[in-house]
């Protein structure tokens, strides 16, 4: 008898779940939270640093290596760009690589893990439904990935959907530097000086040469795994979004997480610069 693919078996999995009493159950809990969230006060960019799958993998897959982590936490973004759609959230931002990563990690963890960013982003592209957008330093990306990132872009451009935004060797400072060389060097074309740059640079244009160029702002950030920290996540970004933190680790993030996070986010009175 034939295989099923990984990710057929995964959702007919779920669909058995859900059809088991407690699944009902948790199911009816679902669509209560959702109902009671206000569509005025959701929010229109959510961010998440989907933390912890190598400490999920190791409790829950121990002798097998990290990429079942990894692998656990892709199959989970998947589902978190499917409850950000059916929320009509515009805007999603999914880092699944820093820069740091490629310091920290040898060959053979960083190989496997952009095997898995790279199947999850071509499949996330050919489901045609959201507009897929890589935003990081993709040079430092070996060339075959670097391809599929770009290739997903430009497949899914004409799609009027969520924008998911696959944040792949990201760093916000690489961010940062990438938006002033940018800068200084649409300006050098166009014969500014440095003492004119001086005097006139303003704030958006340079959010203008950023990653996220034309995007709102996230309102909200996500954190899984317990830590409390941006580590550099959407430095010049971040600076009016709202935090949320979860103990969970990504891969056993759930849907009923999400929702309260999105309560906790509608109940908060959001001061900008204060």
């Amino acid at each position: 008898m034939p295989r099923l693919p990984r990710g057929r078996l995964e959702r007919l999995r779920e669909v058995a779940d859900r059809l088991h009493p407690s699944g009902l159950l948790y199911a009816t809990y679902e669509h209560r939270l959702i109902a009671e969230l206000d569509p005025e006060r959701r929010p229109q960019h959510v961010a998440v640093l989907a933390d912890g799958n190598r400490r999920w993998a190791r409790a829950n897959a121990p002798g097998q290596p990290l990429v079942a982590g990894y692998q656990a936490g892709a199959d989970k973004l998947k589902e978190f760009v499917e409850w950000c759609d059916e929320l009509d959230i515009p805007v999603v931002t999914l880092w699944v690589l820093s820069t740091d990563n490629f310091q920290r990690s040898g060959a053979e963890e960083i190989g496997p893990l952009l095997d898995v960013i790279e199947a999850m982003v071509t499949e996330l592209a050919a489901a045609q439904r959201w507009r897929i957008h890589p935003v990081g330093a993709l040079d430092l990306l070996p060339p075959d990935t670097a391809a599929a990132m770009k290739a997903a872009d430009v497949q899914t451009a004409g799609i009027d959907g969520t924008v998911v935004n696959i944040a792949v060797s990201y760093g916000g400072r690489h961010e940062l530097r990438d938006a002033v060389r940018s800068l200084l060097a649409e300006h050098a074309h166009n014969g500014t000086s440095i003492e004119e740059l001086a005097q006139t640079l303003d704030i958006d244009e340079i959010a203008e040469h950023l990653y996220t160029r034309g995007q709102p702002d996230p309102d909200l950030i996500i954190r899984t795994s317990g830590e409390q920290r941006l580590s550099g996540f959407l430095m010049w970004q971040s600076a009016h979004s709202e935090f949320y933190f979860c103990e969970a680790l990504w891969p056993d993030f759930r849907k009923v997480d999400f929702i309260r996070a999105l309560r906790a986010y509608a109940d908060r009175e959001r001061r900008f610069g204060g």
